[in-house]
Parts: structure tokens; C-alpha cells; sequence
């Protein structure tokens, strides 16, 4: 056997074949204690190397860490969920950070986060509305080839289409939401009349029950300047067969009869006392409470409102029913369409664990945890026929063709700027500040300019102080 050359000690380890003596001999002018440090050295590298490659096989076990910010309420609802897939993924752990429950607050969280770069977040939980804007700005990950079609068949299609942007697929949709119009069915029977179909038959059944001293107020919904008012206008305006922007052509349709019309009936909703003169500062709660409270013969409002409207210690436990919104005479019912999804920060280290994620939350098995946990409508045609989901809200079984024909809000990148303009000139309207038809001028006008759509040279001008115009 040939010797092994150790050329920085200046001697060389004899085969085994060669006697030992021979060897002892040789290192005996070098120094015993000589030879004593070269092994020392030796041993202590072989222990570095071991604490080297000891630290890289317990890095590697560490699980993988994956960040998502939602609000606080969010947060406390998701435990059941993000245990149940960190015990099928234990390489996988979920951080979910608790921001504040306001969504618009949690838009601004997300977006300051992307625009300094390196954000912390992998996954992203958005709003429907928020989805435009973030793809445009290429702060998400494509999952168009990331997922087979057969696995997006059980989406319902109002669902899924918020989830795409010019085409390609952003989000994956975890819950559903609608607006729907509450009423009491109890009072309706009490004085003989059905359901309203119109907005007309709507106004006639609320100022009947109140001048039969049955109900206080006839009907309440979303006034204040935020985006519920956006919201509650979308049902109103397509229920008048109009439009707020068409996103194929940017064509813009507030100046439009049909909204003028449709923003004329908010505003006779107060002037006739259907509606309290409140109402233009009500939020969600505010409107759930007086109906809950049993004091409203009509409200519009989210799935949401449902479960804590029946629950058993609720006054009009039974007693009410849900349907669609109303509409003009010859045209169709129309609803908004809400919900959540995830989606994947482009900027994460962790795409296929990220994925992972997405697709449990989309889940049948990870949405029917949700759903039974919280009440939130699916975003999967199977979820409405199971039985056990069924069976905790029946009421599911009349929603899905609700979801199915929903209407989304414009999914355009500038569609936080578009809302504001019209929550602007909404609320101006109807808190007598401007005439609808001034009102609804003035946003087409400064929507057609945040779209680049002028078209005539008013619609360059500075926006209008709905302070200042005298009604």
C-alpha cells in the first residue's frame, strides 16, 4: 500500500503492511510532544467539522415559517385552521400577525409593506376589491400554471373571477359574501302583503308596517363615507340595470339615468322615513343591531348578520327571512359580491410551502372547518349541498345561485381611488349636499380622469368640494 503524503507535517503515514517500530523510530528525533499538537490539531478539527455539519442537519429539520397578516378578528377565528394544517404539514408553520379589524387599515398595512420592499409576508389574505390592485403592481405570484383546472371546477365562478386580473389567476377564494336584503317575515304575514319585488313594492310594505305602528323604522342599510355605501350603491345601481365601470372598455356610467335613479331612491329612502336620518353615518353594526333589536322591517346587509339574527337569545329569532335585493319592474335582482382569498407574495423564499398553505385555506376540508367554526359562505359548489353544513344553516341551500350571479365591484388597479371618488359624492348626495345629479356628475367626471377616459375638458378639472355645492 503506498504512503499517504501529509505535506504541511513534513513526515508520512506508513501503510499498514510496514512494522509499527519502524514508524515509533521515526517520529522519535521529531519529539513526542511535537507529534502530541499535530493530533490535537487534527482532533480539534474534526470536532469543528462535526459541530459544522451537526448545526446543518438540525437547520435543516427546522420548520419552514410562513407569514400572514389579517385583522385581529380574523386571527382569533383561523386558530381552528391553521392548527389543523400545521398538524398534516409539521414542516410547516403559519405566523399569523393580528393588525387592526378595519380591512381598509389592513390594505394600508399590506401596501406600505410592498411598496419599502422586502416584506415580511408570504402569504397575503385580501379583500376582493384589493386583488386588481396588487396584481397590476406585481406584488403577487401568478398561479395560473401553478394549479390544474380540475382543481378549480368546484370554485363558484363570481368567486373565482375576483381571484383573476387581466386574465390570469392571483388568489385563491376561501370565503364567499353577498349582500342580501333581511326582512320580517312574521310582520309581512301579520298584515297580509309578500315579499317586496321592487324598489316601489319595497317603499309601499315599509310605510305600511310603520303606519300600522308595527315597525319603527322600514329600513336601514350602509351610509356612512366608507366602503359599505360603494357597496349598497352596486346593488341599487344594477337592481336599475345601470353600471359603475365597465372594466373591459373603462367606459364609466355613473352620469348615467339608471344611477341617478338608483341614488335618488337612497336619498327618498330618508326624506320618505322609511329610513332614519342616522342612516347616513351607519356602518354593518349599526343596521344589525336595530334589526336585531327588532326594530327594522328591512335590512341590507352581509351573510354575516344571519347566525347572530337567529341565534337564541335574539328577539327575531325565526322570525325573519332573506332574499335578494329588490329591483326596477322587467329587470333582474342583483347582489355584490365580497369574500376573501390568499394569495402568495411574489417576494417569498417559500413558494411551494406557500402554495401548500393557499390550497388547504381553498380547501373543501379547510372551508368546511370555517364555515362550521364562523358561518362564512363557501366559495365551493359542493360545500353548498353537504349535509353537516346544511344542517347548522339551511338558509345555505337558497344562496348558492345568489353567489353564482353577484355582481363584482369594477376589478380595476385603480379601484381604491374609483371608491373613494364615489363614497365622495355618495355621501354628499345624500346627506343633501348636492343633488344627485350634481353628485354623480362630478365622480363620473373625476373617474373618467383617474381612468384617462376624458372626454370632455371638465373632466380635467379639480375636484369638486362636495362641501361647497349648494344643493
Amino acid at each position: 500500500m503506498a504512503p499517504i503524503a501529509i505535506a504541511d507535517t513534513g513526515f508520512c503515514i506508513m501503510g499498514l503492511d510496514r512494522p509499527r517500530h519502524g514508524f515509533l523510530n521515526w517520529i522519535k528525533p521529531q519529539g513526542l510532544s511535537w507529534f502530541n499538537q499535530r493530533l490535537r490539531f487534527i482532533g480539534l478539527m474534526l470536532c469543528c467539522l462535526g459541530i459544522v455539519v451537526s448545526a446543518r442537519l438540525v437547520w435543516s429539520q427546522q420548520p419552514i415559517h410562513l407569514t400572514m397578516l389579517t385583522s385581529a378578528l380574523d386571527a382569533a377565528q383561523g386558530k381552528s385552521l391553521v392548527a389543523a394544517f400545521e398538524a398534516e404539514n409539521p414542516g410547516i408553520k403559519i405566523d399569523v400577525i393580528e393588525g387592526p379589524n378595519a380591512s381598509n387599515l389592513i390594505e394600508d398595512l399590506y401596501t406600505s409593506a410592498f411598496l419599502l420592499g422586502g416584506s415580511p409576508y408570504d402569504l397575503v389574505m385580501m379583500d376582493v376589491v384589493w386583488l386588481p390592485k396588487f396584481a397590476a403592481a406585481g406584488w403577487l405570484l401568478d398561479l395560473t400554471d401553478r394549479i390544474p383546472a380540475a382543481d378549480l371546477a368546484d370554485f363558484m365562478a363570481a368567486d373565482l373571477a375576483g381571484g383573476r386580473y387581466n386574465g390570469r389567476l392571483y388568489r385563491l377564494p376561501v370565503r364567499s359574501d353577498v349582500q342580501l336584503l333581511y326582512y320580517r317575515q312574521d310582520w309581512l304575514q301579520q298584515v297580509g302583503i309578500q315579499p317586496p319585488e321592487t324598489f316601489a313594492d319595497l317603499v309601499a310594505a315599509a310605510q305600511l308596517l310603520q303606519s300600522a305602528g308595527i315597525a319603527r323604522w322600514g329600513y336601514v342599510w350602509q351610509g356612512r363615507q366608507f366602503e359599505g355605501l360603494a357597496a349598497v350603491f352596486v346593488d341599487i345601481l344594477a337592481g336599475h340595470g345601470g353600471f359603475w365601470v365597465n372594466p373591459d372598455n373603462l367606459e364609466v356610467g355613473l352620469d348615467r339615468s339608471e344611477a341617478i335613479q338608483a341614488l335618488q331612491f337612497l336619498r327618498n329612502t330618508i326624506g320618505v322615513g322609511i329610513s332614519p336620518p342616522g342612516v347616513t353615518n351607519y356602518q354593518h353594526e349599526d343596521a344589525r343591531r336595530l334589526f336585531q333589536g327588532g326594530e327594522v322591517a328591512f335590512m341590507h346587509n352581509w351573510p354575516y348578520a344571519y347566525p347572530l339574527s337567529n341565534a337564541a337569545d335574539s328577539p327575531v329569532q325565526g322570525k325573519f327571512n332573506i332574499r335578494l335585493m329588490v329591483h326596477e319592474p322587467g329587470l333582474a335582482s342583483a347582489a355584490c359580491l365580497g369574500g376573501w382569498g390568499i394569495g402568495i407574495a411574489k417576494t417569498t423564499a417559500h413558494p411551494e410551502a406557500a402554495l401548500k398553505a393557499a390550497q388547504f385555506y381553498a380547501s373543501p376540508a379547510g372551508q368546511k372547518r370555517s364555515i362550521l367554526d364562523n358561518g362564512y359562505l363557501p366559495t365551493r359548489r359542493s360545500l353548498y349541498a353537504d349535509p353537516e353544513v346544511l344542517a347548522r344553516y339551511p338558509y345555505f341551500a337558497n344562496l348558492m345561485p345568489v353567489v353564482e350571479n353577484a355582481v363584482l365591484r369594477p376589478p380595476i388597479a385603480q379601484y381604491a381611488q374609483a371608491s373613494d371618488i364615489l363614497q365622495r359624492y355618495l355621501s354628499a348626495a345624500i346627506t343633501d349636499r348636492m343633488t344627485p345629479e350634481a353628485a354623480l356628475q362630478a365622480a363620473a367626471t373625476e373617474t373618467r380622469a383617474l381612468l384617462g377616459r376624458s372626454t370632455n375638458p371638465l373632466s380635467a378639472a379639480e375636484p369638486i368640494d362636495p362641501v361647497q355645492e349648494v344643493s
